[in-house]
């Protein structure tokens, strides 16, 4: 039954846009944010049509761009923000959704891939392969030929950047194609007066290939697979507040699912069982105290109290 309610992993794109797959198979990992101020989960009305929308305008890129906490990196990560910053193949910034999930354990996938990698893995509905090198820092395989490291350059409880590199080595080209990404991420919060979270995300990517593969990146293959990383994107977020709902109704299904991912370290298990444990307490308390506040039992409680 846990599988049925966590729903769908990302789409695998089709197999002539593999030569990006070593920066859009790293992307749409992640929810991740592009630039401005912390995004506010407004849920009081419906974001207007163009912030919905992905886009690849000079204005979304050149804030997006401004966006990054250069400051705030050390100078090995300075130096690779810079060495695709100077060289920008193609870039997107996906449509902004919002979920429902609460928000520890949102930034708990966030900063470990592995484990929603390794969740798919066991629900047999991906063959993706993300393994934890060191902290911070992955390793993807995919099938056809592409091989990438994903690192982490910078994180806070609303931003991270996030850096990508690898090559495609497949039937496509006739000699291997190498390529970086760049993402940042944002994560805007709401509590509303229920108790529940929501999250706003976006997704900027900046890609940069070597020589060989750039012409054929922009001009033929970019707009196919910008709307697939959109899907990928949309799908990914889902899912994330799909977990997050499960908890809530079968705590203890994430718990037995925690226990069988292989590929994690021992205390990312630990940590999703007890984050399962904790959303699925929340929910529990703040049913009671709806119980406890709603007009029925006041009105009985009153006239319990005048017999």
């Amino acid at each position: 039954m846990v599988a049925l309610q966590l729903g769908l992993p990302p789409v695998h794109t089709a197999r002539w846009s593999h030569t990006v797959r070593l920066a859009v198979t790293a992307v749409v990992l992640w929810p991740v944010f592009g630039s401005g101020p912390p995004l506010s989960a407004d849920t009081s009305g419906a974001p207007s049509a163009n912030v919905l929308q992905a886009t690849t305008s000079q204005a979304a890129r050149q804030s997006a761009i401004q966006s990054i906490p250069i400051e705030k990196l050390d100078p090995q990560a300075r130096a690779k923000v810079r060495s695709v910053l100077s060289d920008i193949a193609v870039f997107r910034r996906l449509p902004v959704r919002v979920i429902d999930c609460d928000p520890h354990l949102y930034l708990f996938l966030v900063r470990n891939p592995d484990v929603v990698v390794n969740i798919w893995e066991v629900l047999k509905v991906s063959s993706l392969q993300l393994r934890q090198v060191r902290a911070g820092k992955y390793r993807v395989a995919e099938s056809a030929g592409t091989l990438a490291t994903v690192e982490f350059l910078y994180g806070s409880h609303d931003t991270h950047v996030i850096y990508a590199e690898g090559s495609y080595d497949g039937p496509l080209f006739a000699r291997p194609i190498k390529g970086r990404c760049l993402m940042v991420l944002r994560s805007g919060y709401v509590r509303e007066p229920n108790g529940r979270y929501y999250i706003t995300t976006r997704l900027d990517t900046f890609i940069s290939v070597d020589h060989g593969g750039a012409e054929l990146l922009t001009k033929t293959f970019h707009p196919l697979v910008g709307k697939t990383a959109d899907l990928n994107f949309v799908q990914t977020v889902a899912f994330l507040g799909s977990l997050s709902r499960t908890a809530e109704v079968n705590s203890r299904g994430v718990q037995r699912l925690a226990s069988k991912l292989s590929h994690v370290a021992p205390e990312a298990r630990l940590e999703l069982a007890e984050l399962a444990a904790d959303i699925a307490q929340k929910t529990t308390a703040s049913a009671d105290r709806e119980t406890a506040s709603s007009p029925q039992v006041a009105s009985r409680g009153g006239t319990a109290g005048r017999d």
